[in-house]
């Protein structure tokens, strides 16, 4: 265990000092990488950032949302030319056409809601789903920008408030209760969705008739 212990934290310090001269840009970076290619532990990036430097604690949130986005779009790409026979490899028909009815619905949440998911939730799959759906390229990285900015802004504020070990409690929170959190989090997405609609059906109000 001391030696599983020492190896950690000798790959910490490790990838810290590859980290120290890019800055503030480290966050952008790790988390295209996250994004693209394969997962690195972003969120405890972001919370260190944070927790170091608490005056920047609006900046880090907003680099690790824009370095997502950006790493999306060779998933985009992915997806686009990939089409549906990506998807139906790595997922039962029932689950592809759920997730395609989603998207049917309402494609912008259905691709903010995953984004703020945090690991080990598979938000490359609803990425990929979205590219091979079509959906719109500029709504794609909004959508994922909003809801990793939702998801970031929110873990700075923990950190600020409980300090970085915050990260390893929410990690064991998720993955012990994690079909609840995102019950949850898609029923007040449903709500807002709900809610707004229903304030654009409403008939404007006519202005009175002038007396001649």
């Amino acid at each position: 265990m001391d030696a599983l212990k020492h190896l950690v934290t000798r790959y910490i310090g490790f990838v810290w000092a590859l980290l120290e001269p890019l800055g503030s840009w480290a966050v952008f970076a790790i988390a295209g990488i996250d994004s693209a290619f394969f997962g690195v532990p972003l969120d405890p990036v972001v919370a260190t950032y944070v927790y170091q430097n608490r005056s920047h604690a609006l900046l880090y949130p907003l680099l690790a949302a824009a370095g997502s986005a950006a790493g999306c779009i060779l998933l985009y790409w992915i997806g686009y030319t990939g089409g549906e026979v990506l998807l139906l490899k790595r997922m039962p028909r029932a689950k592809f056409e759920r997730i395609r009815h989603a998207f049917d619905r309402h494609e912008f949440w259905a691709l903010v809601v995953p984004s703020m998911m945090p690991p080990p939730f598979p938000f490359k799959v609803f990425a990929l789903a979205a590219s091979v759906f079509e959906m719109n390229f500029w709504h794609f990285l909004l959508a994922i920008f909003v809801g990793r900015l939702i998801r970031f802004l929110i873990l700075a504020m923990l950190v600020l408030r409980f300090g970085p070990q915050v990260v390893a409690i929410g990690a064991e929170v998720f993955a012990k209760h994690w079909v609840v959190l995102i019950v949850a989090v898609a029923g007040v997405t449903a709500v807002g969705i709900y809610a707004w609609a229903r304030s654009r059906k409403r008939p404007a109000l006519q202005p009175p008739l002038q007396k001649k």
